[in-house]
């Protein structure tokens, strides 16, 4: 049985504004019956152009219902505008979080609002047609959609992405693509962050220079290993030496030599201190 909190369960037993607004102003309705979940969301607008009622009505487990009570309490008062700046992560923070299996009910949510936005700016066309080409036969996920949540959420792995948009979650023979989509993803941010300018002090006591290297391998190292399915623990320094360990794939890959100083080591050297070097500590 799921870890759910107190809140989830109350929204779930005790749903608000559910049901369908007939003549409503925004529609959107986002998953299948064939996927286990949907959900379709309506609102109405009121003459200064708030949000003044919204009901919702959602196939799907405790984590979907709760998800989709919850995105109605948030969005009640706001504008177009600021409805369409509501994430995912607000809706399951509001929840006091959700299990990382159940994320994809909050993403549900968001991308059921955008479409009732979408329908509403498009004069009450069909919402919008998925951009990108389909990933995911199983739950109908395009790349596009996979880029979203990755960058939204900061997902590293592909487990994290099927529990954030349910991609990968079927046969499973899409999960090679994922995993490229994370790569191409990481690669760029990698990039955007080689862009930016970095200021190294001049000198750093012993407690800065150990607080950058936790922050550089926390913020430059590990999304790239865990990427790859591995993990790497900051183990000790020493004067000038840092001790790590690879963890998961990376712990028993061939290259792990080569990630640890093609890697580990060159990102500590340009974002800390030329003077470092890297050993890495084998697991017995």
């Amino acid at each position: 049985m799921w870890d759910y909190t107190d809140k989830v369960m109350d929204h779930f037993f005790n749903p608000r504004n559910v049901g369908k607004i007939e003549d409503y102003d925004g529609i959107g309705e986002v998953g299948s019956l064939a996927c286990g979940d949907a959900l379709t969301l309506t609102f109405k607008l009121d003459k200064a152009g708030r949000i003044a009622d919204v009901k919702f009505q959602t196939f799907g487990c405790a984590s979907a219902v709760a998800s989709s009570s919850v995105l109605t309490e948030i969005i009640k008062g706001m504008t177009l505008e600021e409805a369409a700046k509501v994430t995912n992560q607000q809706i399951a923070d509001r929840l006091g979080g959700l299990p990382e299996q159940k994320m994809h009910c909050s993403v549900m949510g968001q991308e059921a609002l955008a479409a009732a936005i979408a329908y509403h700016r498009n004069k009450g066309k069909a919402s919008v047609e998925k951009h990108g080409h389909i990933v995911c036969t199983c739950f109908g996920v395009t790349d596009e959609e996979i880029r979203k949540v990755i960058m939204e959420n900061d997902l590293t792995t592909v487990e994290q992405v099927t529990n954030y948009c349910k991609a990968g979650g079927g046969c499973g023979g899409c999960r090679g693509e994922i995993g490229r989509i994370l790569e191409a993803v990481q690669g760029q941010r990698i990039k955007q962050q080689a862009k930016a300018p970095v200021a190294k002090p001049k000198k750093l006591s012993n407690i800065q220079k150990i607080e950058l290297i936790q922050e550089t391998v926390r913020e430059q190292i590990r999304p790239v290993i865990r990427a790859h399915g591995g993990d790497i623990d900051l183990i000790d320094v020493e004067g000038n030496k840092v001790i790590v360990a690879l963890r998961g794939m990376c712990a028993s890959c061939k290259m792990s030599e080569v990630t640890t100083k093609d890697l580990v080591e060159a990102r500590l050297r340009e974002f800390v201190s030329e003077d470092l070097y890297v050993e890495e500590e084998k697991e017995s």
